[in-house]
């Protein structure tokens, strides 16, 4: 793409202003953590394989997810420098969630398919259901609230 008059470090600029709030996540090894995430680490990821770890930094603050797989699903644990759990992203069955929940996905997946459904938990409490749905070959998320309705703004 050409834009007359402007650089790409002119155009990478403007855009990083426009966006500060997009996350940069990047692979870290376990060694890399935080002694505080590190001490969570066993009682989040009881019964689980550990698959990997990340490091986030979203709105300059800097998060830690590990990356895990228990029976067969996958859950994702976000947390702060503290060790305090920011955020559990866990995989769930579209046949166990209710009606409402069901149908609101549905709904707001159009002609899309459902490919993967999961939990979103904030500070202990269930806040929605995101699923990644396929349209046309292109990949894209819809969430709903724990009650199936579409909410105001993305969790």
């Amino acid at each position: 793409m050409h834009f007359p008059g402007i650089s790409c470090l002119t155009l990478s600029a403007i855009l990083l202003l426009m966006f500060p709030a997009l996350a940069q996540e990047r692979k870290i090894q376990r060694s890399e953590l935080p002694a505080a995430v590190e001490n969570v680490i066993p009682a989040q990821s009881q019964g689980a394989t550990i698959k990997g770890f990340n490091q986030e930094k979203e709105n300059g603050q800097t998060f830690y997810e590990v990356e895990l797989s228990i029976n067969g699903h996958s859950k994702d644990v976000l947390m702060d420098a503290s060790g305090a759990v920011v955020e559990v992203e866990e995989q769930v069955a579209l046949d166990s969630l209710s009606t409402d929940v069901k149908e609101g996905l549905q709904a707001a997946a159009g002609k899309g398919k459902i490919v993967k459904v999961e939990s979103l938990t904030k500070k202990g409490q269930l806040v929605a259901y995101e699923a990644q749905i396929v349209t046309a070959g292109k990949k894209a998320e819809v969430q709903v609230g724990p009650d199936g309705k579409r909410l105001d703004h993305e969790e």
